[in-house]
């Protein structure tokens, strides 16, 4: 079974017409599948759009969040997904390739299954069509995470896919909301040692951001220092618990 996320803040414009799409396309696989809708702090009709869709599909579920926050939502569908595979589209930005691509490697028994498939927008072979700002902060961003953080990847955000029995323990581990949880996720795996790969994605602009750079970056920033410091901190325990069990031994 295969579940896919859809967090949605504002979509009302565009919900429906991915959702028919997805569904649809779900569908056709012939494999068991649902749908989770979990729309955050919009303003416009897009809490009642998803309510309506719910009802009419049995496999596709809504939840409602009064805070508009991107990483709460994402950590809503994820504790309510139930497939064996959890997909993380954007109601913007969708991927089905990308779909059928990271479930056959995380299904691939014959291999070393990767635990989360990335689709980047830095890859080799990606094509990023969004405004030159936009990549601009991709880069910096993911450079801050590559030397900051040795980060394996060259990108979180955007369409992921899970094994979700292998990312669900470090799933309640994560601190971050907003912008951050699927990075401090995906980063929490790579420390454990589970494998995550990525594979290249097309993105294109089919609507402006909903929240401005101008607004992000320093809220990103802020984030990220405090998830440094985080992280310090778990090391400093882990190290210390490991010298005092070794002194008891």
């Amino acid at each position: 079974m295969i579940s896919v996320v859809l967090p949605a803040f504002n979509e009302s414009l565009l919900l429906a017409e991915t959702v028919d799409y997805v569904y649809s396309y779900m569908e056709a696989r012939k494999e068991e599948f649902q749908i989770i809708i979990v729309e955050n702090g919009s303003t416009d009709d897009t809490a009642t759009i998803g309510h309506e869709l719910s009802e009419k599909f049995d496999n596709i579920d809504f939840y409602h969040s009064p805070v508009a926050d991107y990483g709460s939502a994402l950590r809503k569908g994820f504790q309510n997904a139930k497939g064996d595979i959890v997909v993380n589209f954007d109601v913007d930005f969708y991927d089905l390739d990308f779909l059928e691509r990271a479930v056959t490697m995380i299904r691939d028994t014959k291999r070393n299954c990767p635990a989360i498939v990335v689709g980047s927008k830095r890859a080799i072979g990606s094509k990023d069509e969004r405004s030159a700002l936009r990549r601009f902060a991709t880069l910096v961003f993911s450079l801050i995470l590559r030397i900051g953080f040795g980060l394996g990847v060259t990108d979180t955000h955007g369409v992921k896919a899970f094994h979700r029995a292998s990312v669900a323990p470090f799933e309640s581990e994560c601190h971050f909301g907003s912008d951050l949880f699927d990075t401090e996720l995906i980063l929490r795996c790579e420390r454990a040692g589970l494998v995550v790969v990525e594979i290249p994605v097309e993105v294109k602009e089919s609507r402006p951001a909903r929240s401005p750079l101008v607004s992000r970056i320093p809220r990103t920033l802020r984030g990220l220092i405090s998830m440094r410091i985080l992280f310090l901190k778990e090391s400093f325990i882990r190290r210390n618990q490991t010298v005092h069990a070794k002194m008891h031994t």
